[in-house]
């Protein structure tokens, strides 16, 4: 990390674990039927393995599948079209999927995600992200299940990065550099 940037903390680890376990709680009282969960990567890769780890805590059993999907590349804006850069294998045919992405912010990638899904035959698709930020969203598609709101700041850290800098972090922040006011 640069001498010129640093990370200001918005969510510690232990606020994401503590929301992560209720999320999982959250999706266990809807009721999934042949569940799978269907992570968006490479951002949701940290909460995704938690969020798993938490399910299976609160007594549920899914499969697991990844998605990349990308629509920023090296960017810190979407470039408005998503690409399948790694598709799933499984069948989604008459099984309850829950979408599993890092933030929601434009809406594009994960209302992309969902209907594709859908046209595959899916039950039902849910989707479960760790933020939402409201004042971004494009396309409407609302997240299910929802770890937190977030402010309109661009975030990294637990899976999320600038540049593929920043994702080994545990806990969420904003990157703010050397001379800027908080």
């Amino acid at each position: 990390m640069s001498g010129e940037r640093q990370v200001e903390v918005l969510y510690k680890e232990a606020a994401i674990a503590e929301r992560t376990m209720a999320l999982a709680t959250e999706i266990a009282k809807a009721e999934p039927k042949d569940l799978l969960v269907v992570a968006i990567l490479k951002g949701s890769f940290m909460f995704a393995a938690d969020l798993l780890r938490a399910m299976h805590r609160v007594g549920l059993e899914p499969h697991v599948e990844f998605f990349h999907l990308s629509s920023y590349r090296e960017a810190t804006v979407s470039s408005g079209t998503v690409t399948i850069l790694r598709d799933i294998e499984s069948s989604v045919k008459d099984r309850d999927v829950v979408l599993i992405d890092d933030i929601l912010e434009s809406g594009r990638t994960l209302a992309f995600a969902k209907d594709l899904l859908a046209a595959r035959g899916a039950r039902r698709v849910l989707i479960g992200a760790l933020l939402a930020e409201r004042g971004k969203r494009e396309v409407p598609v609302h997240a299910d299940f929802v770890g937190f709101d977030c402010p309109d700041v661009f975030v990294v850290g637990y899976g999320m990065d600038v540049a593929h800098s920043y994702r080994e972090l545990s806990f969420i922040g904003r990157v703010v550099t050397k001379g800027e006011t908080k």
